[in-house]
């Protein structure tokens, strides 16, 4: 799985990849993703909206769309099967990860979706190419398959607090999980899913450039938090949003696809 790209790979294959900005904002920031796109953006991008590409019939955040309304966006939006997409973001969240997670989940090739390391921030830094420019692109008949063993359901995270058969990591702040900093989406009681264990996605993310840190480090990581590498891992956080970056910090240890529990807190924690 070629899980990351770097900003200099980008810059040298800008006309050779398919690239989309796929930031998100968490409401509390007053931050629009689509205006900041439409100001400035990296050549040849288009914009993901993560919400509008969801299951627009569920009543939680950003849940995975239906294969019918994946193989439609893909489409519109001109995506070859064989197109090598690069996602990046300008997110607190890192939220580039949930659309690298939903092209895997639709069995888009793992070879052919990766994340920007350092996103839109460190092109920036580096005075990249930016425009205001949207290029447009033909349509496609993009063709999706669904890897259903990607996702979990509350009634497998139920299940699997008695059987063990998974360890299961949240992705929220320490201070979410122990229950100690009210749930930022109204309806939610605090707290934390029976038997998971907490390590805060930030811990991954270097905060100078918002690169993920090195292999060797996120192994350490993960080893300080007594997770067994024979045992399955699946990803939680508040809306299936962080959880991803969890999925891609292993694919980066282990280069196993990521299984995450879509509904998260959203639905677990409802009052």
């Amino acid at each position: 799985m070629k899980s990351l790209v770097s900003t200099d790979w980008l810059e040298k294959n800008l006309e050779n990849v398919r690239i989309f900005d796929g930031s998100w904002h968490l409401p509390s920031t007053n931050r629009n993703a689509l205006d900041e796109f439409n100001s400035v953006h990296i050549k040849n991008s288009n914009f993901f909206d993560i919400d509008k590409n969801s299951n627009q019939n569920s009543n939680l955040p950003h849940m995975l769309p239906t294969k019918r309304e994946w193989e439609k966006v893909m489409s519109e939006l001109g995506i070859k099967n064989s197109d090598h997409v690069i996602i990046y973001d300008n997110s607190d969240v890192i939220s580039s990860c949930r659309v690298w997670y939903t092209f895997l989940y639709f069995d888009h090739n793992p070879n052919l979706v990766s994340v920007l390391d350092g996103g839109l921030k460190k092109w920036l830094k580096e005075k990249k190419e930016t425009t205001q420019d949207i290029k447009k692109f033909q349509t496609s008949s993009y063709i999706a398959k669904e890897n259903k063993s990607l996702v979990l359901d509350k009634d497998q995270i139920n299940f699997n607090i008695q059987d063990k058969s998974f360890e299961l990591i949240d992705a929220r702040s320490k201070e979410r999980f122990l229950g100690l900093h009210p749930e930022p989406r109204k309806g939610l009681r605090s707290g934390n899913i029976t038997g998971s264990k907490n390590i805060p996605f930030t811990e991954f993310i270097n905060i100078n450039d918002r690169t993920f840190k090195k292999k060797d480090e996120l192994i350490s990581i993960f080893e300080k938090n007594k997770l067994d590498p024979n045992k399955k891992i699946a990803f939680t956080c508040g809306s299936g949003l962080t959880a991803c970056v969890l999925g891609l910090t292993n694919s980066i240890i282990s280069g196993r696809k990521p299984v995450v529990y879509d509904g998260s807190w959203s639905e677990y924690g409802i009052k």
